[in-house]
């Protein structure tokens, strides 16, 4: 197939299916974590001097967690949100129809963002109810379904479910479901739902014989049901006007939640019903109390606020960074500043300053799906838009977080030399004389746009860095994401070259979105894309594709390892994925009805 020709089928198809506005948001989103209730302390993640393992050091992480030692316990495994476990014997080879290496499988809804987590003997994973695991609530019912599986067959166990917010579509896309991805710790599991509620749920639902509280008023006791200790209504209580979706993969340290709250537009994408609603905030892990909360974007959100936090502490102080709706990434102190409001260590326009902000796929200017990830020292984030949006220019950091106050490359300025603050569609206008000069406080290690790799004197389509929701995954220095038109890039890490852009080893072209981000275990690399297919390849400077298979349906999720087992959820199907198992008779296609609510 043409590029041309991939484009046109994957804007058919995506308006086909009636997947709009919303849909960018389950790809990544999908992701969470959670600290321990009783107050792990922060996990150091000083450079040593010696080689950085990210393996190693998410492994140290979770051995201080209420959870089995080989568990992938949130979004990115630690609160680093690089998705490298630990794994033996991770199959390469794999079908789907025989059920070689197929350990089970299990029907999800018509549609599936949300990415598996795996903690104390369960699976969790965010989906839509186009199966109907609840008979008070048939498949025909539209509504967000978190659903809990047991790790070693693949049986039901709960789910808990989500009805459809009322106001629609501008809060709550029909179909989407759940995107956001658990925290699971302990007897318990904290997320943020569909209806931009953070829930803390008992990981043993009411299978213990117990309503767990201060939250007791579920409809039900049913085992097939949820059990509800806490909730805080983000939009009830905190004022947040989400954009078809909330979908954070929260995560949590010394008992405190952190959560991006998904506040943006409204129905006509220009104006900002809350823009003095919090974007970031911090919760008691234990009860849901608002500890601090932070509205930095403010009137500047572009569009919805779809991005996950990451953590780590660093020359003795902890940071929490958020990627915001404006374009711009923030680092605070997780304590905040102990009158109720955040304490800004940093922040970072991911922008040109000249970019602007359009609707109908011609912006220049994007915001941040992806989530920040910590590696040795940095942190390392992409610019996404919602696929709906279209392809586009994007941009790739290597950031430095010793760095303090506004970090950005630029710094923007009118025609009387003034310094310009932050605006919402474009940061500096030319033809109003204003200018940007060099930021000599730039966090900048290294910017990843266009590289003429060929030295042909173009930029080719393979030489470009395009929109991702796609997070990085990073080890031995080698750095991988996808972008969203469909490229697989591989970086170093850390070298730069002449002209101080970083060094690009390889670059491959799937011919099919990627909404997901890589897998990295056992010297390989797994990336899914929206064909369905698994791309596999060798940990490697050198371009090594494995294999490809493909899962029968779209994916757009991120492949994880917990326990030796390789964890894969399609549109429909969450995979167990064991080296020497055997699924007689192989996947069996379910029933289900994708006519809901349109």
């Amino acid at each position: 197939m043409t590029r041309s020709g991939f484009v046109s089928s994957l804007l058919e198809m995506m308006h086909a299916a009636g997947e709009r506005h919303g849909l960018f948001s389950l790809a990544l989103a999908a992701t969470f974590l959670a600290a321990p209730v009783n107050a792990i302390p922060a996990f150091a993640s000083e450079p040593s001097g010696t080689k950085f393992d990210p393996t190693a050091e998410a492994l140290k992480e979770i051995a201080t967690r209420k959870v089995d030692k080989k568990d992938w316990p949130q979004w990115g495994g630690s609160t680093y949100r690089n998705n490298t476990p630990d794994g033996k014997n991770i199959p390469t080879e794999w079908d789907v129809e025989t059920g070689e290496n197929i350990l089970w499988a299990s029907p999800l809804g018509s549609q599936t963002y949300g990415n598996p987590v795996i903690a104390n003997g369960k699976v969790y994973v965010g989906t839509n109810n186009g199966y109907g695991y609840i008979k008070r609530y048939p498949k025909n019912v539209d509504l967000g379904a978190l659903v809990c599986f047991d790790e070693k067959t693949g049986k039901f166990l709960w789910q808990h479910s989500n009805p459809k917010l009322p106001t629609g579509r501008v809060h709550d896309w029909p179909l989407q479901g759940v995107c956001a991805a658990v925290y699971g710790e302990g007897d318990k599991m904290w997320y943020v739902s569909n209806r931009g509620e953070v829930l803390c749920l008992d990981a043993e639902g009411f299978h213990d014989g117990e309503n767990d509280g201060p939250y007791t008023s579920e409809p039900n006791q049913n085992k097939d049901e949820a059990d509800i200790i806490w909730r805080v209504d983000m939009m009830g209580q905190l004022g947040v006007s989400q954009h078809n979706m909330c979908n954070c993969s929260l995560t949590a340290v010394d008992g405190v939640l952190f959560v991006n709250t998904s506040n943006g537009v409204d129905e006509s994408h220009i104006n900002l019903p809350a823009p003095n609603a919090p974007s970031f905030i911090a919760l008691d892990q234990a009860t849901g109390k608002v500890l601090w909360t932070d509205d930095s974007p403010g009137s500047n959100i572009l569009h919805g606020q779809w991005s996950s936090p990451c953590h780590f502490v660093l020359d003795g102080q902890a940071q929490v960074v958020f990627g915001g709706g404006d374009g711009w990434v923030y680092s605070f102190d997780p304590k905040g500043d102990g009158a109720g409001k955040s304490k800004l260590l940093w922040k970072f326009d991911a922008n040109p300053k000249e970019s602007l902000y359009l609707l109908g796929g011609r912006a220049t200017r994007n915001h941040i799906i992806a989530t920040p990830v910590y590696y040795d020292g940095h942190v390392y984030v992409g610019v996404g838009e919602d696929p709906e949006h279209g392809e586009g220019q994007g941009h790739l950091y290597c950031l430095d977080p010793k760095k303090r106050g506004d970090v950005s490359p630029t710094l923007a300025f009118d025609k009387d030399g003034k310094p310009l603050a932050p605006r919402r569609l474009q940061a500096v206008e030319p033809k109003k004389g204003e200018t940007e000069k060099p930021n000599p406080n730039s966090a900048v290690v290294w910017h990843y746009d266009q590289i003429d790799k060929n030295g042909n004197k173009k930029f080719d389509f393979e030489e470009t860095m395009h929109r991702t929701c796609g997070t990085v995954a990073i080890k031995d220095d080698l750095l991988f994401v996808a972008d969203f038109s469909g490229l697989f890039h591989c970086l170093d890490a850390k070298k730069v070259d002449a002209n101080g852009k970083p060094v690009v080893y390889w670059v491959h072209d799937m011919f099919a979105a990627s909404w997901g981000s890589p897998l990295i275990v056992e010297g390989r690399v797994y990336i899914g894309d929206e064909d369905g297919d698994i791309s596999i390849f060798e940990l490697s400077k050198e371009m090594k594709l494995i294999g490809e298979i493909n899962m029968s349906n779209a994916i757009y999720s991120t492949p994880v390892v917990a326990g030796d087992v390789l964890y894969i959820a399609n549109k429909s199907t969450l995979f167990a994925i064991k080296e020497g198992a055997k699924l007689e008779g192989g996947v069996k296609e379910t029933p289900r009805n994708d006519e809901v609510a349109d």
